[in-house]
């Protein structure tokens, strides 16, 4: 089975008539099964998956959005909320094999805003005509669908990524997903026989039992229908209790994230945080005082450091000339006394002239070399320069503190900022209370909801006993009181019967459960790029729970398993039961890829969906199959179809365009 098109008039986001074309392309060499449609959230995606149950299983489609809706009022709900004539339709065209002759069919589903009594118009057509109408299909589409693609099974081939996230969590397969893999691998027919035969069994006791006896038989059987009757809605109890314990689950933790949102876990430690900001106060205050205590010496002098540097450098300059004008009276002294030593020794004129004029020039350039008298205003003395280089030397000192103690004073206020901000995103005593009040009463609900299923799951299997025990009173009953020999024997024969068809039950389950671990462990060691982390896939024939072992032949607990692997093994669950079952059906993913990792995303995209079935519908945002993986899948020649629903947010419409995607 194949869908070739999909149809949309007025139907949700989509406005007018859009046609989708879902054909995957097959030839000699090369198969192309991927339909690739590409929108974003709220964009007409799922929609769409609607529209595929829609069509093939009408009022017994089990689609998103229909909720507690009657058929009919969700039809007038489908309707695009523009559309102002005309009517609202689905069609969907599907090929399929009859004695080995492809036929395609088209089913049209078409209502408008006046529908009655919840009905719609059904039209099922020949593809080779479309208005030839086929009458008698029509009036038993719905066990013509069964026998194709059956309902219950429907949700194994047409899921979303959702789906696939809550069986990865689950220990134990909902019951709808057990109902389906049952179906699925054809276990249920069995079951559907033994329950046939003790009907038989149970009407041929009523044909021979005398009129007492048909009193006592009839009693055990009206108090064995009561049981079994008490049973299934135990059952469904028992099913309805798991579903409020996991919706309670989910409440509870969205309540503790709203708890530590709102700051209720802030609140909680007021107190902590208040007593660490008091102490960071505290340690600024001391910086402070420690501020105040430098401001108090020579620190504020740095706001004049560069005229105390200049004033250093003039007073030791004053002071080299000092010193020089001493040197130069010592030196013009001497000089005297030379000359003087010169004429007593009675050298020539000429050479002590121009000892003379040496001398002298040699005074004049030390004359010039010297500040005038009105240049020198500092007239520090030795001790006052002495001085002025230590305020200069403690005042580098206190300015390194001074650095040290702003550093210390910044980071505390900003540890101050941090605690202040964290203070005010704490919730008020009030709201503490209210989210407080909030998130116990969703826990003692769990609590409350646990505590009765277990009451429930304990009631249940007190009626099992209780039925079988009567079973047994019943068979006990017919061995007794039932003389006649040809019914006696269908009696006898059925009883062989029903343990004939246990053990053909059990070996039935454990031939297909055998062949389906090997699949699934196939499937999920090809997906999984730890090749040696499991090497068998179990499942359980009870509960079709999932156990792993490794090569020692070791439990794996499902815990060491991160939740994109936990995907990948209800991915490879999944894909198993399509390959055991020889069906060849097409399969459809909304968000395919979820909350994958880039490698198993990769894994995925290379070796699922080019591999899931002969025709895989993917529709996916933009983040999902993003570039990267778009273009592998073109480089592996897997895309047949690719169409962009363009959503346009003021209109609330969706557009197909065909041959088209993000990139």
């Amino acid at each position: 089975m194949k869908f070739i098109e999909l149809v949309l008039q007025n139907f949700g986001p989509y406005y007018g008539r859009q046609v989708i074309n879902l054909n995957p392309n097959f030839d000699d060499e090369n198969s192309h099964p991927i339909i690739l449609l590409g929108g974003m959230n709220g964009g007409g995606k799922t929609t769409l998956m609607d529209a595929i149950r829609l069509a093939l299983y009408g009022h017994r489609a089990e689609c998103s959005t229909r909720g507690n809706l009657s058929y009919g009022d969700f039809l007038v709900q489908c309707i695009n909320s523009h559309t102002q004539a005309g009517d609202t339709r689905v069609e969907l065209v599907f090929e399929h094999l009859e004695n080995d002759k492809p036929i395609k069919y088209r089913i049209v589903r078409t209502w408008d805003r006046n529908l009655k009594e919840g009905k719609e118009t059904l039209g099922i057509f020949n593809i080779k005509d479309d208005t030839w109408k086929l009458e008698d299909l029509v009036n038993t589409w719905d066990d013509y669908i069964e026998n194709l693609l059956p309902l219950g099974i429907s949700s194994l081939f047409l899921f979303d990524g959702e789906q696939v996230k809550e069986l990865a969590e689950q220990e134990i397969p909902p019951p709808t997903v057990i109902d389906a893999i049952r179906s699925l691998l054809g276990l249920e027919l069995a079951e559907r026989l033994a329950l046939d035969i003790e009907i038989l069994a149970n009407r041929k006791r009523k044909e021979v039992a005398e009129s007492q006896d048909l009193k006592n038989l009839e009693e055990l059987e009206e108090k064995l229908t009561d049981l079994q009757v008490e049973y299934q809605t135990i059952k469904e109890l028992a099913d309805s209790q798991l579903e409020l314990i996991q919706r309670l689950e989910k409440e509870q933790k969205e309540a503790f994230d709203k708890f530590v949102s709102e700051g209720g876990k802030i609140a909680a430690e007021r107190n902590q945080l208040e007593k660490q900001l008091h102490q960071k106060v505290a340690e600024v205050e001391e910086a402070r005082l420690g501020m105040c205590e430098l401001s108090a010496s020579v620190l504020p002098l740095g706001l004049i450091e560069s005229l105390l540097i200049q004033g250093q450098t003039q007073a030791e300059k004053e002071f080299r000339i000092q010193q020089a004008q001493i040197a130069r009276d010592i030196l013009f002294e001497r000089d005297r006394r030379l000359l003087e030593w010169m004429q007593k020794l009675k050298m020539e004129t000429t050479q002590v002239d121009k000892i003379k004029d040496f001398l002298e020039a040699d005074v004049a350039t030390l004359n010039a070399n010297l500040l005038q008298p009105e240049k020198m205003w500092m007239l520090a003395d030795a001790e006052a320069l002495s001085e002025l280089g230590n305020v200069l030397y403690y005042l580098q000192n206190s300015r390194n503190l001074a650095k040290q103690q702003l550093k210390i004073f910044k980071n505390k206020e900003d540890e101050i900022i941090a605690l202040e901000r964290q203070l005010q995103t704490a919730a008020s005593p009030e709201e503490y209370n209210t989210l407080l009040s909030a998130l116990e009463k969703v826990q003692n609900q769990v609590i409350e909801a646990k505590a009765n299923y277990e009451n429930t799951k304990r009631r249940l299997s007190e009626l099992d006993t209780e039925i079988e025990e009567l079973k047994k009173e019943l068979r006990t009953f017919t061995t007794q009181t039932i003389d006649r020999k040809s019914t006696e024997h269908i009696i006898n024969a059925s009883e062989k019967v029903q343990a004939t068809l246990k053990l053909f039950r059990e070996k039935l389950t454990l031939k297909k459960l055998n062949k389906l671990e090997v699949k699934v462990t196939e499937c999920f060691r090809y997906l999984l790029h730890k090749s040696d982390l499991v090497h068998r896939v179990a499942i359980d024939t009870n509960t079709f729970s999932l156990s792993l072992y490794d090569l020692q032949g070791k439990i794996v607990p499902k815990h060491r398993l991160s939740a994109g692997e936990k995907q990948l093994l209800a991915i490879a669950f999944l894909w198993g039961l399509a390959r055991i079952t020889g069906r060849r059906l097409p399969i459809a993913i909304d968000t395919p890829l979820g909350r994958l990792d880039s490698s198993h995303r990769g894994n995925l995209i290379e070796r699922y969906f080019p591999s899931a079935s002969h025709q895989v519908i993917l529709l996916s945002t933009d983040t999902e199959i993003g570039k990267k993986e778009v273009e592998t899948l073109r480089n592996l020649g897997a895309i047949a179809q690719n169409h962009l629903l363009q959503y346009d947010s003021a209109k609330r419409q969706t557009t197909v365009i065909e041959h088209k995607y993000f990139w």
